[in-house]
């Protein structure tokens, strides 16, 4: 069966998200049976866990730790690196600045943006030189003093993430290994530390923790904090099914860019997060693109006389400047 005669054939009334273990991809058989597992999670769900995904645990826990102490501050020191002053979405994202669904009122969390950064910043640094309209460099609070070095350590750790899977995604589309090499050399990343603070108004106040949406780059690799729910999926039922937070595990959700790239073979799956769990959340979302500067368009594997492209061909970094724009400057319904 073709990709896209595979597509055609899911429902989407998925009620559970899979976990796949990439501790064991060593040999082409063990990499062509994860592949596999993949393609069955993206096809027919858009999210799956990982387990045994590299990322050491110290890592982790200094960027949870950094990121506490952080949020922790008065909002006025915050405010100092406010996004929409520093620009292109770099910086401090308060509480309601954004509105991802226009059907509530503001999402319900504050965050901290970065992109790729050298550990040892360079005055030039090549990955960046093609990053067009996502061009930019990153802004770091004075305090806490280990808050840069926690979250770049952790970026670049989930940046391998992203190169493990890379590879696995190409042969799940029936793509050599190397099929995203040339496009992905750049390591255009955005990733957010966020912060949600209990929920604690009317279930119909239309305030979220971040309103139903898809991603807007290839995939996202998120860390949950373990034990508190409020990531859920919508299935084509029309009903939301919980993401809970499993310990030792990473949530893959693939992004608007691999399903345009895939003619949505892949689905990118609208999610929401809501914390009515009377405790504070923290998670963080790592955005993997394609290098800005790629055109992306439906890959001939993935179009047939019956799934004709749905897309046109966009730059990268064109689309994922419009997406957040259309996030963060849109008119919102807040009173």
């Amino acid at each position: 069966m073709s990709l896209s005669e595979t597509a055609a054939s899911v429902s989407g009334a998925f009620d559970s998200i899979p976990i796949i273990d990439i501790g064991h991809a060593s040999t082409p058989d063990e990499r062509i049976a994860l592949a596999q597992q993949i393609r069955e999670a993206c096809v027919n769900v858009g999210f799956f866990y990982i387990r045994n995904h590299s990322i050491p645990q110290q890592t982790i826990d200094n960027v949870f730790s950094a990121m506490k102490a952080y949020f922790s501050l008065p909002l006025e020191t915050k405010m100092k690196l406010y996004h929409k002053e520093v620009g292109n979405f770099r910086g401090y994202q308060p509480e309601m600045d954004s509105n991802t669904d226009l059907a509530n009122k503001g999402d319900f969390h504050e965050g901290f943006a970065i992109s790729w950064e050298e550990l040892v910043p360079k005055e030039n640094d090549e990955k960046r030189a093609n990053d067009g309209a996502m061009a930019g460099t990153n802004v770091w609070p004075s305090e806490p003093a280990e808050f840069r070095e926690a979250c770049l350590n952790y970026c670049h750790a989930a940046i391998g993430v992203g190169k493990t899977l890379l590879p696995l995604f190409a042969l799940a589309l029936n793509l050599p290994e190397t099929y995203f090499d040339d496009k992905t050399r750049n390591s255009a990343v955005a990733m957010r530390v966020l912060h949600y603070p209990p929920q604690t108004g009317p279930e119909d106040d239309g305030i979220v923790g971040v309103g139903a949406h898809s991603d807007f780059e290839c995939f996202t690799i998120l860390w949950q904090e373990p034990h508190i729910q409020a990531l859920q999926l919508l299935n084509s039922e029309n009903r939301w099914v919980d993401a809970p937070a499993i310990p030792g595990t990473l949530v893959i959700s693939i992004g608007d860019q691999l399903a345009r790239w895939t003619n949505d073979v892949f689905r990118s799956t609208v999610h929401r997060a809501t914390n009515r769990t009377g405790v504070h959340r923290h998670s963080i979302p790592l955005f993997f693109g394609t290098d800005y500067h790629v055109q992306v368009e439906p890959m001939p594997s993935c179009v047939s006389p019956e799934r004709p492209p749905k897309y046109e061909p966009v730059a990268a970094g064109d689309y994922v400047q419009q997406r957040l724009r259309d996030v963060y400057y849109r008119n919102t319904t807040l009173t």
